[in-house]
């Protein structure tokens, strides 16, 4: 349906719910701006845990924790580089009351990449069976998640795709979406990965297959990482699936984003297919 142009925020997933409660539940939360949160979350089989990564998140880590736990029934990993604003302690106390919520706290800001890597290995310690990377902003729209875990079914690697039909982006200006079209087309044509959205930051992957990886390898951030990531699971032989999603801007915050990161993909892209081997 979303991939014929319809909004996933107009979509009601039943999964077991009574088709008219979950109509009205739908209905009242979307008017209240929280989309069509369901009258109980969605169970999937398979134990999952969500990795927020946050720096100066303190607006938007409660809600889009609250928001996860609406749609999903999972685990949240917040992996927090010591964010002068609070947030790390804010964290805390919502793991004291909730122990689906976990921490953990770095010092300084190290990077989305060693964040992600750092949640990748807290997952395989505890034997989770998906692991899904989102961001704290907002940009990845909770009721999306559900859609991803249900997909790694049949693949090793969901990704929430901005381009592929039915995907794209919201609030964005001219440069900004040049630059992500441009980085995109820029991996996909260097990796021959057939993949749309390499840049792409909203997925789920199998755990299994993480551990499968060479992850003490991967040493990219930001744009670079989610890029090599993706190029690492092709090489390994693993299924890479794209489920279009309506990426927006964040509403709280400022974005992390900018030019080193941008360079960090420009350079590392020609290097991934001679240092990534296959199998």
């Amino acid at each position: 349906m979303v991939r014929d142009g319809i909004n996933s925020s107009r979509i009601v997933v039943l999964q077991g719910q009574d088709e008219a409660a979950a109509i009205a539940s739908a209905e009242k939360h979307t008017a209240m701006g929280r989309g069509p949160v369901p009258t109980r979350a969605h169970q999937a089989p398979w134990r999952t845990l969500v990795i927020i990564p946050t720096y100066n998140e303190s607006g938007n880590v409660e809600s889009i924790v609250e928001a996860v736990h609406s749609y999903l029934d999972c685990d949240v990993l917040i992996v927090d580089d010591g964010s002068p604003d609070g947030t790390g302690e804010l964290a805390d106390r919502m793991a004291q009351k909730d122990t689906r919520i976990h921490v953990i706290h770095r010092q300084g800001k190290q990077g989305l990449g060693t964040a992600y890597i750092a949640g990748f290995h807290f997952a395989m310690e505890r034997d989770y069976e998906r692991v899904c990377e989102m961001d704290a902003d907002f940009s990845h729209a909770p009721w999306d998640l559900p859609r991803l875990v249900y997909a790694s079914n049949d693949a090793q690697l969901v990704i929430g795709s901005r381009y592929v039909k039915g995907g794209c982006t919201v609030g964005w200006g001219f440069r900004r979406r040049m630059l992500s079209r441009g980085a995109n087309l820029y991996a996909r044509m260097m990796l021959s990965s057939g993949i749309r959205d390499n840049t792409a930051g909203f997925r789920c992957f199998h755990t299994d297959a993480l551990r499968k990886l060479d992850l003490d390898a991967v040493h990219a951030q930001g744009y670079a990482f989610q890029i090599e990531m993706a190029f690492r699971m092709r090489r390994k032989g693993f299924q890479v699936k794209e489920v279009p999603i309506h990426f927006v801007d964040r509403r709280v915050g400022q974005s992390k984003m900018d030019g080193a990161i941008a360079r960090e993909a420009l350079v590392l892209v020609p290097r991934l297919r001679g240092r990534v081997k296959r199998g």
